[in-house]
């Protein structure tokens, strides 16, 4: 008993976590212009609603079902169930996907390439792509029951293998067909995407810190060592938080779904011999990533977490009005930022070229 209720208690606090977050996302970027003029947004809030579908239609049946481990609604709709499954969690990966190309684009390209690459088209495109390619792996097989071809003799026998005697189990099984194919196109190209992505975004950013560091050594000649001490330090602060920020990013999308996609592609070969115990802690970790993105996406940008307070603070003023700089308005500069950590580059270049001249 005890260990139902704690079972309870914690699905309960991925539900709702998932739901406020991702509500508190989608609220954001509706009220905030500002929010709504950044194109990378227009994905998240995108994703936001792919997640809080997961939280809405998704994880309350499977919750259900694992609790009293038992299916009560019918064999229909345990097969529309599992294709919101696919379809939606899917869709999240993919959005995950084109915000890593949205950023490599935003930050290791030319101000003007990234306005011809990521056109209001192209991203109504890769939105739409988003969510019409999850179809394909999700409604139209599952429906037509081609992932079960070859299989239906142990998808019956795994329907009423439960404890109790008439119990019955919403069982999703796939053949060895359909695991590769879903596996690569819902986990693995995206993968390789991001991590292919997140990699020249790091090293753009290194290369953008040390530019800032030789500039500002040139134009601060005579400072002392302290000083240049100080902006060694501040560089490699820098680049650590970069670095820090985009291992999590990717560190929290392999830890959730990693374990689900080696297993669905496993299992199939090796006689499907996974306990359903790991076959439901797998899942529900790659539900917690539902959970995780508004956090990861979001709460670590400075602009949404001012957003964020101007919502829940019902708009106040100290919050609705940025603070002015103690230094005054700044010359334009070109900025890159990875979720709050900015690295400036052309201001500092203009402030040295002053003071040579």
């Amino acid at each position: 008993m005890p260990k139902r209720i704690a079972l309870i208690c914690f699905l309960s606090l991925v539900m709702l976590m998932s739901v406020l977050g991702n509500l508190l996302v989608m609220t954001a970027v509706c009220k905030d212009r500002q929010l709504r003029k950044i194109k990378t947004n227009y994905f998240i809030v995108s994703l936001a609603f792919a997640d809080l579908m997961v939280s809405v239609l998704v994880m309350p049946f499977g919750a259900i079902e694992l609790i009293h481990q038992n299916w009560i609604y019918g064999e229909t709709f345990c097969l529309v169930r599992t294709s919101l499954d696919v379809l939606l969690t899917t869709a999240s990966i993919l959005h995950l996907c084109c915000i890593a190309l949205d950023r490599y684009y935003a930050i290791c390209c030319q101000p003007l390439v990234y306005r011809n690459k990521m056109t209001p088209l192209r991203v109504a495109l890769m939105l739409g792509g988003c969510w019409v390619i999850p179809t394909f792996i999700s409604f139209l097989p599952i429906m037509l029951g081609w992932n079960s071809i070859g299989i239906d003799h142990l998808i019956e026998e795994r329907k009423f293998s439960g404890d109790a005697a008439n119990s019955t189990a919403c069982v999703f099984m796939v053949n060895k067909p359909y695991a590769l194919t879903c596996s690569v196109v819902a986990f693995y190209i995206p993968l390789v995407l991001m991590v292919l992505a997140y990699q020249r975004i790091y090293v753009t950013a290194r290369a953008h810190a040390r530019q800032i560091g030789v500039l500002q050594r040139a134009g601060g000649a005579a400072a002392s060592a302290d000083s240049a001490d100080h902006q060694r330090n501040h560089r490699m602060r820098t680049e650590t938080k970069a670095a820090k920020t985009l291992c999590i990013i990717m560190g929290c999308f392999c830890l959730c779904w990693a374990p689900f996609f080696i297993t669905n592609v496993v299992d199939p070969f090796i006689s499907y011999t996974v306990p359903d115990q790991l076959w439901a802690a797998f899942l529900w970790l790659g539900y917690i990533n539902s959970m995780l993105n508004p956090i990861l996406y979001a709460f670590l940008n400075k602009s949404f977490r001012r957003a964020f307070l101007i919502i829940l603070c019902c708009g106040r003023k100290r919050y609705s009005v940025r603070r002015p700089s103690i230094l005054g308005p700044g010359p334009p500069c070109s900025a890159t930022q990875i979720n709050g950590s900015t690295h400036v580059l052309k201001a500092a270049g203009k402030r040295v070229a002053r003071r040579h001249l």
